[in-house]
């Protein structure tokens, strides 16, 4: 059963990155500004003084302009950083994109300045990223597992951001995989029923 699982999201992780990749730039550019418009003027923004945001790639919803936007408006803005020799990442606060540069996969991440690190003060809301997500919140990520032993010991709100051609209907999950509390696509914004034994605190 295992086997079968990983077979299936392995499949699912290969026709959706394919998806992404051949999306139109400019369509792509306008569903991006859908979602980040949508993020932007929810409570999960406008409540939190903290968002741990990933640094997206090429086919993933882009997180710049919520990262420029967040910092315009004087929020603090944790990326993370991948631990070398684990499936472990922490959390640094950036002032700016250039505190950012390619590392892990060639994804950009902030220094590991300990005077940096972000230690869960505030009243924080971690973007999720996510190749899919289901209709309960539970995500398809990159199979490395670092954002699910983030999340498994992370006690505030979360948001997955995903294209509403990669949203599915259920994803296979574990009993220890945590669903998002919101999932924002370019259509709508969903809260997740999946996520009900989540945070402790909302925001």
């Amino acid at each position: 059963m295992n086997e079968d699982i990983r077979l299936v999201k392995r499949n699912l992780r290969d026709r959706i990155k394919k998806m992404r990749a051949e999306l139109d730039p400019q369509v792509k550019a306008q569903m991006d500004d859908a979602i980040t418009d949508s993020f932007l003027s929810s409570t999960s923004y406008t409540r939190s003084n903290v968002i741990l945001t990933y640094v997206s790639t090429d086919i993933e919803v882009s997180t710049e302009r919520i990262i420029l936007t967040s910092l315009s408006d004087g929020k603090k803005v944790a990326c993370p950083r991948c631990i070398d020799g684990t499936r472990e990442m922490e959390f640094y606060c950036i002032d700016s994109l250039d505190d950012l540069s390619p590392r892990t996969f060639g994804v950009r991440e902030p220094q590991a300045d300990p005077d940096r690190i972000y230690d869960g003060f505030g009243r924080p809301v971690c973007i999720v990223p996510g190749l899919s997500f289901d209709l309960s919140g539970y995500r398809l990520g990159y199979g490395k597992g670092y954002y699910d032993r983030f999340l498994s010991r992370y006690n505030g709100w979360t948001v997955g951001l995903c294209y509403s051609a990669c949203v599915q209907q259920r994803l296979p999950h574990g009993r220890f995989d945590r669903a998002v509390d919101r999932l924002i696509t370019e259509n709508a914004v969903r809260p997740c029923n999946g996520g009900k034994s989540g945070p402790k605190r909302r925001v």
